[in-house]
């Protein structure tokens, strides 16, 4: 008989050491299916590294691919923390998109620089927080599952988006081509470093998070109001207040992802700018403890991997879809590790009684 039991609280070296053994396990066993497929298990793994960090190119666009992820995360993290599961990253994403789209194509292009991305970021966070705060009200009135809610929001905002971009917002100069004007030079992201400078804005989300939740009254409430409703209720809280303020900060972060990923790399808006973010976003959220420090490590990891799987098309010609198999089998057992850190599994054989 199998029995699953809930366990007391591992000493953290042997959480991490579980899932550094479910990380060795996962890469024994892409290997295993990369040999059966006919390729070197060795040579695709080191191609991996080397096409996420073997170049300053390839490091460049590792960290382009890290940069919406965090700030993605950090959002996601917010939510996360009072277990309000928020799966409308996308949604929020592309709906501070579209604030940020607007406000570049409506404010005088001839504004500083520095005048016009900070109107784009407000423009993102506002639009974004309140995209989140819809189903954060619902929640908070109703008591309505914000799991289905956020998720469903996500198809709605791609679809206004799309809308906008083939209908309503559509370029008249672009000779009938579906595309909304590009934004001006004053409203693009400048570079640092060889890189936009969204990866100043991922820090800065990492720290401001990690500030928030672990050394500011609102964050320790939203920290109480996840690990007990009960006990937050019985010590005073506007459990609905923090609620809709933790939602208004999450979406917010994922709407300046939006933001950013307009400005500094589509430069315009389109229906496809959130790529999967705001998905990716809930496992590396997850992976990382809901830590902002690991959840950054994390998102970088990641950002890896994606990057490196990309490379392997063009170095060894191999499918896109054996990359993402590599992906997902890393995935799986890194995520499977959290479930043998929270439970244990024990065998136990039940004695066998005869009747006379």
């Amino acid at each position: 008989m199998m029995k699953i039991t809930q366990r007391a609280e591992l000493p953290k070296g042997r959480e991490w050491a579980i899932r550094a053994a479910a990380v060795l396990l996962s890469i024994v066993f892409a290997g295993t299916v990369i040999a059966a497929l006919g390729f070197d298990p060795i040579k695709v793994f080191a191609q991996i590294v080397n096409g996420s960090v073997g170049s300053q190119m390839r490091l460049n666009q590792t960290i382009l691919k890290a940069i919406p992820l965090t700030i993605t995360s950090m959002g996601i993290l917010v939510a996360f923390k009072m277990k309000f599961w928020n799966i409308g990253g996308e949604g929020q994403i592309m709906m501070g998109a579209m604030g940020a789209t607007y406000a570049a194509l409506h404010l005088p292009p001839d504004l500083p620089p520095t005048a016009m991305l900070a109107m784009l970021a407000a423009a993102s966070v506002i639009c974004g927080g309140a995209w989140a705060f819809i189903p954060a009200y619902f929640k908070a009135k109703f008591g309505t599952n914000e799991t289905i809610f956020t998720l469903m929001m996500n198809y709605i905002a791609i679809k206004w988006v799309t809308y906008l971009q083939y209908d309503l917002w559509k370029d008249p100069g672009s000779l009938g081509f579906p595309r909304i004007a590009a934004f001006p030079p004053s409203a693009v992201l400048p570079k640092l470093f060889g890189i936009h400078v969204g990866w100043i804005v991922a820090v800065l989300s990492v720290v401001l998070v990690y500030i928030f939740v672990n050394h500011t009254k609102k964050g320790y409430e939203v920290t109480v109001i996840g690990e007990s409703v009960e006990t937050a209720r019985y010590a005073g809280m506007n459990i609905k207040h923090v609620m809709i303020a933790a939602m208004l900060v999450s979406g917010g972060l994922c709407g300046l992802t939006g933001m950013v990923q307009a400005s500094a790399v589509e430069k315009t808006l389109t229906y496809s700018l959130s790529a999967n973010y705001g998905f990716t976003a809930i496992i590396t959220t997850w992976l990382g403890r809901l830590s902002a420090p690991a959840v950054a490590i994390v998102c970088f990891a990641f950002a890896m991997l994606i990057q490196g799987g990309a490379y392997l098309q063009i170095a060894l010609l191999i499918p896109a879809s054996v990359a993402e198999m590599i992906q997902g089998i890393i995935l799986f057992f890194v995520l499977g590790s959290e479930f043998f850190i929270q439970y244990r599994v024990s065998f136990s054989r039940r004695a066998a009684r005869g009747v006379a």
